[in-house]
């Protein structure tokens, strides 16, 4: 790993952000009729599981959440040297005519986006996707941006930010590293 640069938000940063967003998804979309949350594997879905769960507590109405593996749809999957690990989606509901929040942690090139649209078509016809991402530090490479961000963070190319979120980390942070 590369050498630790700074910590960019704490664990109450963090949660002030994804509260942020969660009313701004509220405010920009009526409410949540007719609105499902998708994050992408594997930090997105702890993202979007809090971003629904905020919403849940704000409108006093549950929010149907599913999870979006990429694996297959990437388009770099050819420089890698073995097999994919394929993680199953998880959608026990049809997309078609919702408004799909489509959530992921950092964006970057915008690649992982566009793999995770592909890969939405598969199960119905969405009304319109919305991204929400926790961190947007530029660079894109396709013409995609999010629509819900918690924080704007500028990088140069060799820089890394790490978003830690449990389950799969033991705390709530957002970290750079160079």
């Amino acid at each position: 790993m590369s050498e630790y640069k700074a910590t960019l938000m704490d664990e109450s940063a963090v949660i002030r952000a994804l509260k942020r967003i969660s009313h701004e998804i509220l405010e920009r979309n009526n409410g949540c009729d007719d609105m499902c949350i998708i994050g992408i594997k594997r930090r997105g879905v702890a993202i979007a599981q809090l971003i629904a769960s905020n919403i849940a507590a704000i409108e006093g109405k549950k929010i149907d959440t599913g999870v979006i593996d990429i694996t297959f749809y990437r388009d770099d999957i050819s420089g890698h040297t073995h097999e994919p690990v394929l993680h199953s989606s998880e959608i026990p509901f049809d997309i078609t005519g919702k408004r799909v929040i489509l959530v992921d942690d950092v964006l970057y090139t915008g690649r992982t986006v566009r793999a995770a649209m592909d890969a939405l078509m598969k199960f119905g016809r969405a009304s319109s996707i919305q991204l929400a991402v926790l961190i947007d530090r530029g660079h894109r490479e396709l013409p995609i941006r999010g629509d819900y961000v918690g924080k704007n963070i500028p990088t140069s190319k060799n820089e890394r930010i790490y978003v830690k979120i449990p389950p799969f980390d033991k705390g709530t942070e957002v970290v750079l590293y160079g």
